[in-house]
């Protein structure tokens, strides 16, 4: 059964987001996503200071099954990545909502973020 963290927000795409101070948004991959994946071996990150649009392939995560996009769960500026991925793309598996975070970003529209579904919502879809 897969963990679902009640303080984020999700996409369908199994992408969360977690807002935090001065409005930057916090995204990476659920628990269900990184499992289904399989052992991370390789993730590459959207650079600091690009701009994407909501549902726009933003980041790839490859593992030993499968390369996977990750999509902007809303439109914005990436403001930092998770630098960690790169030597211990491992992380995301075994800390998705900590220590596996893949990149911040500053929505350009914080509304976008109401689209996105809850914990409850999501764990539904999972059917786990």
């Amino acid at each position: 059964m897969s963990h679902v963290d009640k303080s984020a927000r999700y996409l369908a795409s199994h992408e969360w987001v977690r807002q935090g101070d001065a409005g930057a948004i916090t995204v990476g991959i659920s628990d269900h996503a990184q499992a289904a994946l399989g052992d991370l071996v390789f993730i590459e990150l959207p650079e600091v200071g690009a701009t994407f649009d909501k549902g726009d392939a933003i980041a790839v995560v490859e593992s030993v099954k499968a390369a996977s996009d990750v999509y902007a769960p809303i439109g914005g500026e990436v403001i930092r990545i998770n630098e960690a991925l790169e030597d211990a793309p491992q992380l995301t598996n075994e800390s998705p909502f900590e220590d596996g975070w893949l990149f911040v970003i500053v929505p350009t529209d914080t509304t976008e973020i109401d689209s996105l579904m809850d914990a409850d919502a999501y764990a539904a879809t999972l059917g786990d």
